[in-house]
């Protein structure tokens, strides 16, 4: 019904930058929270930033003043900008919305599949 496509993954210098996207697509009515999470091995998945429908934001101590989120409503699509990556940013990351889909207007989390960032 509901996919969470993410892209924009892959190897990159430290001090480099990354953007990642997801595409959120199906049977969707309204999109309330969007977000990054993280999560390395043999830990738990933390978030790393979210936005709300109206624009407004959150971010985990760790990535503030480096990566910025944004979206696109009309695309249903979130991005997470990431500058000055460092080592410790090596994990994968995975987008994830609260979407009220048509059928009922049903509220769930969706989880895209992931994308590695490497550095």
């Amino acid at each position: 019904q509901v996919q969470l496509v993410e892209s924009g993954g892959g190897l990159v210098q430290p001090g480099g930058s990354l953007r990642l996207s997801c595409a959120a697509s199906g049977n969707i009515f309204f999109i309330y929270d969007m977000g990054w999470y993280r999560q390395a091995p043999g830990k738990q998945r933390e978030l790393v930033a979210s936005i709300t429908a109206e624009g407004s934001t959150a971010y985990a101590d760790s990535v503030k003043g480096r990566f910025t989120i944004s979206r696109d409503n009309a695309k249903n699509t979130v991005y997470l900008q990431m500058n000055s990556l460092k080592p410790e940013d090596t994990t994968i990351y995975y987008c994830n919305a609260r979407i009220v889909i048509m059928t009922f207007h049903q509220t769930a989390d969706y989880w895209g599949k992931g994308t590695l960032v490497k550095n």
